[in-house]
Order: C-alpha cells, then sequence, then structure tokens
C-alpha cells in the first residue's frame, strides 16, 4: 500500500510532522550576520500586507500575508522574488518582536524613572490612589 510506503519513509528533508522546518543549526549554515532590529521593525510597519488567494484557490478560501516582491524589496532575503521563505518569515517577527519589547522596557523604565522623580502630574505627585491599575511585568 502507498500510505505505508511514504509513512516507512518518513518526512522529506526539510519538513517535519507538524510542517516545514528549519535545518538552520550551528555547524550548517555559515555567514550569521547580525540584524539590527528597528531597521527590519521599521520595515515590517511599512510592509503592505492584504489578504487574497491563489488562482487555484476555492473562492471561500483566503490566505493574509505580503506579496512576495514586496518581501524581497523590504529585507532582500530568501531566494528570490517570487516566494517567501518561512524561515526568513520567522525570523523577521522575532526580531522584530525584540525591537518591540526592547521599546516597551525603554518606556517603562522612562515612565517609572518619571515616577520616582515625582514630576507634576505624574501618579508620585497624585497619590497611590491615581497610579496606573496596570502592574509592571515585574510585579
Amino acid at each position: 500500500m502507498l500510505t505505508s510506503a511514504l509513512a516507512r519513509m518518513g518526512p522529506p528533508r526539510g519538513a517535519s510532522a507538524a510542517g516545514l522546518a528549519s535545518d538552520a543549526v550551528s555547524g550548517a549554515v555559515c555567514g550569521g550576520d547580525p540584524v539590527n532590529g528597528y531597521q527590519v521593525l521599521e520595515q515590517v510597519v511599512r510592509l503592505p500586507v492584504s489578504t487574497w488567494r491563489y488562482h487555484w484557490d476555492p473562492p471561500q478560501v483566503r490566505h493574509l500575508g505580503p506579496m512576495a516582491q514586496d518581501w524581497w524589496k523590504a529585507f532582500g532575503v530568501g531566494e528570490n522574488d517570487r516566494t517567501i521563505c518561512c524561515t526568513d518569515a520567522n525570523g523577521v517577527a522575532i526580531v522584530a518582536i525584540q525591537a518591540l519589547h526592547r521599546e516597551l522596557t525603554a518606556l517603562r523604565d522612562e515612565v517609572e524613572a518619571l515616577r520616582t522623580e515625582g514630576l507634576p502630574g505624574t501618579a508620585a505627585n497624585r497619590g497611590s490612589a491615581d497610579a496606573s491599575p496596570r502592574q509592571s511585568a515585574a510585579d
């Protein structure tokens, strides 16, 4: 039976039981250059994103994402301007999230410093009853 033969073969290279998988492990890649997360975040913000369907999809099917040409223009990663590699999409998302986390942490630190200084209009001068109900991640 064909199904049993395929099951014995295992997933194709670059795939797993959950779908495509990256082989990006130490020793298997070269040229690991750092990236500027803030620049990547700016490109993400400018990237056009829409819903669409492939010509072969049934009319009720919708996908969400950028066009490969826009992706290539924004990031210049992957093989060409016709496809978006899942590894690259994951990398861009992770770097953008890291940049947002750094910005959020800096803003929280700035707010805390202003509260500590007791500037007019801050929670330190108004009393604890007016303090923000949202607690910091450290609480």
